[in-house]
């Protein structure tokens, strides 16, 4: 089942979630990482790289994402949650959402007003602004403000998840597992 049914999420939005969280995951490692490499060696460089192009990578996976979201039903949680456990998700969702689509176009910016180049596996992106060292400080606070959120945001996510499942027992976390195959 490729589609979201309203008993089931689709394998499709299955596998972009947990695609997503894997490039999350390496986005994070990355610039983590890098510190591993002193500045200015070709290690850090690749590193700083692969970060930039992982994120554009997300953005344009969030893109197909909200696609599918909204291409279909989602699956009704059972047993029904009450309207402000609904409202709770879904500012949750709006957030994550939000996470997921700025963090990466703060990153663009911020190599656009630092008249860098924008990499993505072999391409090079245009820039969305023209380079701005008055800029360039407060965008990169802003990236970096947003990723340190995006920490408490994910791990919300997980303990919501874990919540659902073990707490209110219901289908939230089962709808989003891969299914097994008997």
């Amino acid at each position: 089942m490729l589609k979201n049914t309203e008993q089931r999420y689709g394998s499709l939005s299955i596998g972009l979630h947990w695609l997503t969280l894997l490039l999350m995951i390496a986005v994070y490692a990355l610039m983590e990482f890098r510190d591993i490499f002193p500045k200015g060696s070709a290690g850090r460089d690749l590193m700083k790289e692969c970060h930039f192009m992982v994120g554009l990578l997300i953005l344009a996976l969030v893109v197909v994402r909200l696609l599918v979201r909204f291409s279909g039903p989602s699956p009704r949680i059972v047993p029904e949650q009450s309207p402000l456990m609904h409202k709770l998700a879904q500012l949750a969702h709006l957030a994550l959402y939000g996470f997921l689509i700025l963090t990466p176009l703060l990153g663009w910016l911020l190599l656009s007003v630092g008249g860098k180049p924008i990499p993505f596996f072999g391409f090079e992106l245009p820039a969305l602004l023209a380079p701005n060292d008055g800029l360039k400080g407060t965008i990169k606070e802003l990236h970096e403000t947003l990723a340190n959120i995006g920490y408490a945001l994910i791990a919300l996510h997980a303990v919501a998840a874990i919540y659902h499942h073990h707490v209110l027992k219901d289908n939230t976390l089962t709808n989003m597992l891969p299914k097994r195959r008997s």
